[in-house]
């Protein structure tokens, strides 16, 4: 995607350092940094602290990182139990993810089939590389059969603006290129029609205002900032046409795990007949599981990342506390909407609906 003219991802391979980078995430949008990243515990650190964040991201970036255990400093060559080690550890990185157990497993498997080191560095690069191309064409796919939704509605309106609602960021800052939420709308905005994003701001990390906003504004898409409790007034008064969201897990049978408030928006949804979907990667799919509230584990994260809230000040970026010191705090960092609320899944193989039969017969390939 563009940043100010420029082609950039969120993570890429310097062929000229041979060295991982990253954009640093955690200082948009008023900062842009880049980070290289040298270690497995590098890698770790950059998951759990949101350096980098998103499922297809996640994924990415735990592939590549199979490749950095390999090449990283006082690394043990062909040991594989050293192999699994690394590769366990960067897997507990983040809990609910599912991208993030896929492209670790897919490059580890595939290096544990050859024999000298070498081979394995080759294979693991050439591999995590192939994870990160088939994620950017995956998200390529979701817009493109996502366009149709955004196209049927703006017929229905002659052509007035599209007014999506999306929650959290689930754009190309969280996947490699196009987003998955994100991906219909901006397939939308260069096929001309007129589309208007209302982005939540994502409490407590604001992923919603500062990288969900930032991301639209440097293409150029209407956009308007929300609180996260704005949402089901919008709909109430009609000034909302479709609900577009991501997805960290999704069962089998439809459940969906994402930023804490999803659940939330896709009720008003409901209550307000309006269509609820949710746009992922196959990579996302938990094959394994049915039962999304049961089975589907929920991160806690630090409770600071609630009491404070970070902004530009002075031309500095800053945290300030807001709640008393004292008071505790609770941070749930997602939550399942049952498949019963949502109206379906773009995927890059087209669309389905929330259902077992459904999903299943998209993804034969996947039964177990």
């Amino acid at each position: 995607m563009k940043v100010d003219g420029k082609d950039m991802r969120p993570i890429w391979f310097d062929t000229a350092s041979k060295t991982v980078q990253i954009i640093d995430q955690r200082l948009l949008p008023h900062e842009l940094i880049i980070k290289d990243l040298t270690s497995v515990d590098e890698v770790i650190g950059a998951i759990k602290d949101m350096y980098v964040r998103g499922a297809p991201l996640i994924g990415a970036t735990g592939a590549l990182g199979v490749y950095i255990s390999l090449v990283q400093k006082n690394n043990r060559g062909t040991d594989n139990e050293y192999l699994e080690l690394e590769c366990n550890r960067l897997k507990d990185a983040r809990p609910t993810a599912m991208n993030l157990f896929w492209g670790v497993d897919r490059v580890r498997d595939v290096v544990l089939k050859e024999v000298s080191y070498d081979a394995r560095v080759k294979a693991a690069l050439t591999q995590a590389l192939e994870v990160v191309e088939e994620e950017a064409v995956n998200c390529q796919k979701i817009g493109e059969y996502g366009l149709p939704i955004i196209e049927e509605i703006s017929r229905q309106k002659n052509g007035k603006a599209v007014n999506i609602l999306t929650h959290c960021n689930a754009g190309w800052l969280a996947c490699v290129e196009y987003g998955t939420a994100t991906a219909p709308i901006y397939t939308a905005f260069d096929n001309h029609i007129d589309v208007h994003v209302w982005v939540d701001e994502t409490r407590p990390l604001n992923q919603g205002s500062r990288l969900t906003a930032w991301e639209l504004g440097k293409h150029g898409i209407d956009h308007t900032v929300i609180t996260d409790n704005a949402g089901g007034h919008l709909m109430q008064h009609g000034m909302v046409d479709v609900v577009i969201v991501g997805t960290d897990r999704t069962t089998r049978a439809g459940d969906v795990a994402n930023k804490i408030g999803t659940y939330l928006k896709a009720l008003a949804a409901r209550d307000n007949n309006i269509p609820f979907y949710v746009a992922l990667p196959s990579s996302t799919f938990d094959w394994s599981i049915t039962d999304g509230i049961k089975d589907i584990p929920i991160e806690e994260r630090d409770p600071d990342e609630i009491r404070y809230v970070q902004g530009l000040l002075n031309d500095k970026i800053q945290s300030v506390l807001v709640p008393p010191e004292t008071s505790p705090a609770a941070n749930h960092a997602f939550d399942v909407t049952p498949a019963r609320l949502v109206t379906g899944f773009i995927t890059e193989r087209g669309i389905c609906k929330a259902t077992q039969e459904d999903i299943m017969a998209l993804f034969p390939d996947k039964k177990i």
